[in-house]
């Protein structure tokens, strides 16, 4: 187990958190290896609810080591799923929430990992840059599709063929992540949004996040498809719970509910 990748399981939220801080959190194939294992064990575990993606109190990560990638490259189209697409991979597909808690640079998939994030909170003395082209690579992660959406086409481009640093305060104003809080304050907003996530109905939150990544289609398709999810889960154990809850005046309780 590499030090270099914490996990910690929490009433129901696990943290996973790049901590090389000496090299600011720049990502070796290892860590990658680590950071799929520990979203894949996430999802395949019922007792956890959301995951927490975050970096040491300076440093969310300065992107790919380098020298570590310059050594062995990887190859992103071979059969035996390197590391870094295993971890690419496992984020694109998470069913659960996932929240990103950036302090400090985020560089490179730093930033384009926050296009699989559902919520992210930037201290205010945070950055992001995406420095690809800088360095005389495209872009990657699916960003020159997820990036327009999130911000528009302009800025995307803005952000992908300038690479240069856009402050937490006006990655928050175009769209690219959620909220600035204090400097040393994202992983406790994070934490707390995602205790509130936790204490929801897990089936419901999974079909919320399904919808909301769905590719593109009409009103009147996205409408039929949200009706029939709405039909089936007025029929559920998550739904009796939450109604019971409501007119016996407490917290609903979903631990127990089989869907």
């Amino acid at each position: 187990m590499t030090t270099t990748i914490l996990v910690c399981d929490q009433a129901g939220v696990r943290t996973i958190t790049m901590n090389r801080a000496n090299k600011k959190n720049a990502l070796t194939h290892e860590m990658y290896a680590a950071m799929a294992d520990a979203i894949l064990g996430a999802e395949a575990n019922p007792n956890t609810q959301v995951i927490i993606l975050s970096g040491t109190k300076e440093c969310f990560t300065a992107g790919n080591d380098l020298g570590d990638f310059l050594g062995t490259p990887p190859d992103l189209e071979a059969q035996d799923n390197p590391p870094v697409a295993r971890f690419m991979v496992a984020l694109l597909e998470a069913k659960k929430p996932v929240i990103a808690a950036i302090e400090g640079p985020a560089v490179g998939i730093g930033v384009t990992l926050l296009l699989h994030c559902d919520f992210a909170y930037a201290g205010k003395g945070a950055y992001l840059q995406a420095p690809f082209v800088n360095l005389a690579l495209p872009p990657e992660y699916a960003s020159t599709l997820m990036l327009p959406f999130a911000v528009g086409p302009k800025r995307a481009t803005e952000i992908l063929m300038l690479g240069e640093k856009i402050t937490a305060k006006a990655a928050a104003e175009m769209g690219l992540i959620t909220a600035v809080t204090d400097t040393g304050a994202a992983l406790k907003l994070a934490t707390q949004t995602a205790n509130k996530l936790a204490a929801k109905a897990p089936t419901a939150l999974r079909l919320t996040k399904q919808l909301l990544r769905a590719g593109p289609e009409s009103p009147a398709q996205r409408m039929a498809r949200e009706n029939v999810l709405f039909g089936t889960r007025l029929q559920s154990a998550e739904f009796k719970e939450s109604v019971a809850a409501f007119f016996e005046k407490r917290n609903p309780d979903y631990s127990k509910c089989e869907d």
